[in-house]
């Protein structure tokens, strides 16, 4: 196999860690994490900022630079390593402590704010041990798609070459579509077919530029398993349960989306957890070695034996993540008021051993899913079902089934839902790291600081919101911790659909069986198949463009790298586009929409579909060009 070699040689003396670099960073994170606050709790979903905030890094260190001097590239990378947190930390949140006011118990900033921090710490610290094992020798095997898209926008600018022209032009075209898409709302947005002969079955796509670039990104062979299990969801299982069902009226009155909802989602939450069960099992050996490995680090580092220890190699000390579970542990037993988890001394020494444990299991797997799919289509609520499921399970066998059990059982969700996307968030930046060169110490540092800093601003949007509009009613629905509050009420109630989790985990373990990788076929069941479909026709592209070489190697190559560039300019560009959005919406609290077409019957279907059309022959096109982009 050839030896990688990172874009900033090893040995190169370049400045990648400056405090203005934090600041930049954190100030972007903190207005970025708010308005995906806002968003989160509108629709359920968040926006992965790190490649926006690589292209803002970019720009602002540029306009800046006749006061502050000239940046390097590293320090642009530091700088979107510390904001890209803020969009974790906001995932976490939304997903988990919307609950707690819809249960009464109105939690403040400081104790919102303090489960992210611990959540935030948690989710960096067991990245230490497994960087090398995941990011350094799984580098051609997990993408990470927007690392590898930062990394692409980053060395673009600093290049200045020709092939910049593809990533800046995938994201003029990626800010533009996304603007008339969901600003202007020219189409729409979503756009489904339903199927004569089965039952309720129906096929959807999201015609969007980033989940385009992102199958690109993947390839073939991923994004066809990520689309069967969502085929299996919405062309198998869905009208199975309506021809089985049909009898019930109230199944018989549900559309497709709400079966989905009541039925499919519970589904894939226990393919999901079986996959996850099944990824950590066999990711026993690799975080084995990741632990010994660092363990001897530490004692050459304690003997003075580290030397030879390349920049590009070197993490924070294996000490750091000792303190890190330490400090977690001992704030949940011994500071009961600070995160409002004012329960008995048993319960909060079992709350904190679950936290450490399911946030180490659900770490590793959250960093594999998103070397898969991205941190956009990280299904971190299915990881925080799990824990939920688990620790309400435990809390049921100990009695501990009031309200406040109830509390303390979504408190443990929420710093390990943190942890899960903090883990995937810093994955994707030392993915970005390891392809720039950077020195993966000085990025884990920075992503800390990224915790730190925005942990309270998102806590305090939060906060904000619930007081302003609440939740359960009106735009602010929190459509994810309704889902954790039925969970929980339903396993202390002792009413959960086992029968469904259970169906899901069997698909799991029948997907392992027949060798198909199990976690992004679970992650097909689990996420809407319109997610599904433009990333499986982005990696159809793909193919189409490996096979258009006929053979020969090197411009197979470079006509897959210009499309790489593109698909991440993509990426980008939507992931800006969106982020502006949310924004507007934040700051006037006003749905974007602006002319708002009102199309007759299925013409604006038709055109949703055809514009994107355009975008996947624009991919190709460009992809296939002779010469220099």
């Amino acid at each position: 196999m050839e030896e990688f070699r990172p874009h900033i040689p090893d040995d190169t003396d370049y400045k990648d860690f400056s405090i203005r670099a934090l600041i930049i960073g954190a100030l972007f994170g903190i207005i970025f994490g708010s308005a995906n606050a806002y968003i989160g709790l509108r629709v359920g979903l968040t926006i992965s900022t790190a490649i926006p905030l690589a292209v803002i890094s970019v720009a602002v260190f540029k306009a800046l630079s006749p006061i502050i001097g000239r940046k390097t590239i590293l320090e642009a990378n530091i700088a979107q390593t510390t904001g890209s947190a803020s969009s974790s930390l906001a995932s976490g949140i939304i997903f988990t402590i919307p609950a707690l006011f819809m249960w009464g118990f109105n939690p403040g900033v400081i104790k919102i704010g303090t489960l992210a921090l611990l959540g935030g710490i948690l989710g960096v610290v067991f990245m230490i041990p497994l960087r090398r094992a995941l990011i350094v020798q799984e580098h051609g095997v997990l993408p990470y798609p927007e690392g590898t898209a930062a990394a692409s926008v980053l060395i673009a600018a600093d290049t200045g070459k020709g092939s910049a022209a593809n990533v800046f032009l995938g994201l003029v075209v990626g800010l533009f579509y996304k603007i008339c898409l969901v600003f202007l709302r020219l189409f729409p947005e979503r756009i489904s077919l339903n199927i004569p002969v089965l039952k309720k079955a129906q096929l959807g796509m999201e015609p969007t530029p980033a989940l385009l670039g992102v199958g690109f990104i993947l390839g073939p062979r991923i994004a066809a398993i990520m689309v069967a299990g969502g085929l299996l969801s919405w062309l198998g299982i869905i009208p199975l349960i309506a021809l089985i069902g049909g009898g019930d009226p109230v199944i018989a009155a549900m559309t497709p989306q709400e079966i989905w909802n009541n039925y499919i989602r519970i589904i894939g939450a226990g393919a999901v957890a079986m996959a996850g069960i099944i990824t950590v099992a066999k990711s026993i050996p690799t975080m084995y070695h990741a632990l010994k490995s660092n363990f001897q680090q530490l004692k050459r580092r304690a003997t003075g034996g580290e030397n030879g220890i390349s920049r590009t190699q070197s993490d924070l000390p294996i000490t750091v993540l000792g303190i890190g579970i330490l400090v977690v542990g001992f704030t949940i037993i011994l500071a009961p008021k600070l995160i409002g988890f004012n329960t008995t001394l048993g319960v909060r020494v079992l709350a904190a051993a679950c936290v450490i444990v399911f946030a180490y299991l659900f770490a590793t797997v959250s960093s594999r899913i998103v070397g898969l799919v991205g941190v956009s289509s990280n299904p971190t609520s299915g990881m925080t079902l799990v824990t939920l499921m688990g620790t309400s399970l435990l809390f049921l066998a100990f009695g501990w089934t009031n309200t406040l059990g109830m509390a303390a059982a979504l408190t443990i969700g929420t710093i390990v839902c943190v942890g899960a996307s903090i883990a995937g968030d810093i994955s994707q930046d030392l993915k970005a790291g390891y392809i720039l060169g950077a020195t993966p110490r000085r990025q884990q540092i920075s992503e800390l600081v990224g915790v730190v800093t925005a942990a309270f601003a998102v806590a305090g949007s939060v906060w904000l919101l619930a007081k302003a509009f609440g939740f359960e009613s009106g735009d602010l629905t929190a459509p994810q911790a309704m889902l954790m509050k039925t969970v929980v009420e339903g396993i202390m109630g002792g009413n959960l659909a086992w029968d469904l989790v259970l169906t899901g985990a069997a698909f799991a373990i029948v997907a392992e069986l027949l060798r198909i990788p199990s976690l992004p076929f679970a992650v097909g069941m689990y996420l809407p198949l319109s997610t599904m479909t433009p990333i499986y026709v982005g990696g159809f592209i793909r193919s189409l463009i490996d096979k258009s070489a006929k053979g020969d190697e090197k411009l197979k190559k470079a006509r897959s790298e210009r499309g790489l560039l593109l698909g991440s300019g993509f990426i980008a560009g939507e992931g800006i586009g969106g982020v502006l959005l949310a924004a507007y919406a934040f700051l006037l609290t006003k749905k974007p929409g602006g002319i708002g077409l009102e199309w007759p019957g299925d013409l604006g279907s038709f055109i949703s579909l055809g514009a994107f059309t355009v975008l996947v022959g624009f991919l190709y096109w460009r992809s296939r060009r002779s010469g220099k982009a």
